[in-house]
This record gives structure tokens, C-alpha cells and sequence, in this order.
């Protein structure tokens, strides 16, 4: 267990209740009765995604990016803000607050889809205030816990912190895992296809080299990956590609250089591929991290 660390720190008098880390996800509830209003909470850079979950209603909250103001209001009880911690923010409370963070790596991200089965893509989207009532359940779960820390339960927080990547890469991440096994791919299938993706990645793939990998015909083949993994071939491909240009993008090569590496035909299919996933182009992406990583 561990308390503050990789965690905000609030100028003035500190507000923190107890902390929990347990499978590489720090879990911290942060509380105010108000006293220390108008105060900045300043948000440590790391390379993960901090899951803010609020237990009581807001009156007024800023939040800024970049030194520049993204946001300003209420916000209700069970709404919830994820915030990418590889760049630069900052929040202000200017009323009481109570409010449960989940400090989640991209590496807890990508094991997690790794074991599942699923595309490698560390991009979760919910940049304004949103009711979750799912988030909300999981962080009152863990109130208990959090109030006393010695005698929290470990394998409890484990279950919790899986369904908390769960809920978080189906719904903000576009991660999909189907309801129903029939007329879906079998276990073995998923785990062959997903390893041909990932090793052929970068290379020219055909539907046909897929479905003689799960010993299916091209038809049926195409329609139990579909149900498996809620979306075309095609589709989880680029999503996967994607998500390999990203880091690479962190780097110092040449942007045309990662489009043929991570199998896009030339760099404007790659900017093309990008935004539409990720909303802004390579190097756009590129130049926002640089900036961030220089301030």
C-alpha cells in the first residue's frame, strides 16, 4: 500500500483520506470541507490516465491545460473526468469536495487488453465531466477501504480495479467484448488471430491469410470477428496501428519513416488513419507532447 505517490498536491493544507495501490493502480480518495477553496491542485506528469470520480456534488471547479482555462462549473455527484497525465493541468475547487482518484499507467492498460485478447490502444476519451454511474458504484465500493487503509482487503481492490479497466476500455476506450459466445470466434481463434495481427502488423494482411489462420471460410470468418471484437478486421488493424504510431511518435524519427513501419502505404494515409482515431494529426500529436514535455 502506498499513500501521495504519483498522485495531485494541493497548495496549503493537505486533503488526502488514504490511498491504496494495488496491481500497479493507485486509488486515492482527496477531501476538502472547503477551507482550502481557490487553491491549485497541480497534477504530476506520468505516462498514465488519472480517473477523477466525484462523491458529492460540485459547486464550481476550474480546470486548466497548458497554464489556459478548459473548464468551469458544477459538476454533479457521480461524474467523472479522465485526464491524460502525459501533459500539463491543473484543477481548482472553490467549494467542498470529495473526490476518488484511480491513477491507472498505460501499461496496466495495455496488459489488460493483452490479456483479453484485445488491441493494444492506450486512448481513453472523456476530457469533460460525465455521469458514470458505473465509476461512481466502483469508488463507493472502496470509501471503506480507503477510510482505513491497514485493513483493506487486497484481492476485493484487485476485482474492483478489473472491473474499473474494464468499464473504462469498453466504454472510453472502445475495447468490445461480446455479450454472447455464439456464432463468435473460439477462444483459440481470438488468441491465434490476435498474434497474427500484432506479429504481421506493418505487412499487406488479407481476409483470406485470417480465416486460413482460424481454419474458416473468408465469410464466416469476417462475421464471428466481428462479433468477437465488435468490429471489422480492417478496423482493429488500424485501431492497432494507430496505437503503435503513438509511441513511436514520442521518439525522433521521421513521420514518414513510422507510417511504413507500422504499415500504412505513406505518410498522409497514416495522418488520414490518425486523426480520425485520435483527433488531431501525427504531427500535431507530436508537437503537443513536445511542448507539454518542455513546460
Amino acid at each position: 500500500m502506498s499513500s501521495l505517490e504519483g498522485s495531485p498536491q494541493i497548495a496549503g493544507k493537505p486533503s488526502m483520506v488514504g490511498a491504496i495501490a494495488q496491481g500497479g493502480i493507485v486509488i486515492r480518495r482527496v477531501r476538502s470541507e472547503g477551507d482550502d477553496a481557490g487553491k491549485v491542485q497541480i497534477m504530476p506528469r506520468a505516462e498514465a490516465f488519472d480517473i477523477s470520480v466525484e462523491m458529492q456534488e460540485l459547486i464550481k471547479v476550474k480546470r486548466w491545460h497548458r497554464g489556459r482555462l478548459a473548464g468551469c462549473g458544477a459538476q454533479k455527484q457521480a461524474s467523472m473526468i479522465i485526464t491524460d497525465l502525459t501533459q500539463d493541468w491543473q484543477v481548482q475547487y472553490f467549494s467542498a469536495f470529495d473526490t476518488v482518484h484511480f491513477h491507472v499507467p498505460f501499461a496496466q492498460l495495455n496488459n489488460f487488453a493483452a490479456e483479453t485478447g484485445r488491441p493494444l490502444f492506450t486512448a481513453l476519451s472523456c476530457h469533460q465531466a460525465r455521469y458514470d454511474p458505473v465509476m461512481f458504484g466502483l469508488a463507493r465500493a472502496l470509501l471503506p477501504s480507503l477510510d482505513d487503509p491497514a485493513t483493506a482487503n487486497l484481492l476485493f481492490v484487485e476485482r474492483i480495479n478489473l472491473a474499473v479497466l474494464a468499464h473504462l476500455s469498453q466504454t472510453y476506450g472502445g475495447m468490445y467484448f461480446p455479450v454472447e459466445k455464439k456464432g463468435t470466434l473460439a477462444p483459440w481463434q481470438e488468441r491465434r488471430v490476435n498474434e497474427f495481427l500484432e506479429a504481421n502488423f506493418s505487412q499487406s494482411i488479407s481476409i483470406a491469410d485470417l480465416a486460413d489462420v482460424c481454419e474458416l471460410s473468408r465469410s464466416y470468418f469476417i462475421k464471428a470477428f466481428k462479433e468477437s471484437f465488435g468490429q471489422t478486421p480492417y478496423r482493429w488493424l488500424s485501431k492497432y496501428r494507430v496505437s503503435r504510431c503513438r509511441d513511436m511518435l514520442l521518439g525522433d524519427q521521421a513521420i514518414a519513416e513510422i507510417a511504413i513501419e507500422c504499415g500504412f502505404a505513406d505518410q498522409s494515409h497514416m495522418t488520414r488513419i490518425f486523426a480520425e482515431f485520435m483527433g488531431l494529426t501525427p504531427g500535431q500529436f507530436r508537437r503537443q507532447n513536445r511542448l507539454d514535455r518542455e513546460n
